[in-house]
């Protein structure tokens, strides 16, 4: 196949796989303890998980339409 047939180059799909990592990385952020009906952890209200972890998530998925939209160099 000729590479002019593609639509996405190298850097596209690099750029992409960045993105699902920090959007991986951002779930597993927002994951901790959980609580039960014997044991309650505070946890569960932590900046961590309530703030960090969806602006995170965010950044990747901003990051991964910037992949898909980018226009690949000639």
């Amino acid at each position: 196949m000729d590479k002019r047939n593609f639509a996405f180059d190298k850097v596209n799909f690099i750029l992409l796989a960045v993105g699902m990592a920090i959007v991986v990385i951002g779930f597993l952020l927002m994951t901790g303890a959980g609580s039960s009906d014997t044991v309650y952890e505070p946890d569960i209200f932590s900046v961590r998980r309530i703030k960090v972890a969806p602006i995170v998530c965010l950044f990747g998925f901003v990051s991964m339409i910037y992949a898909v939209v980018r226009k690949p160099k000639d």
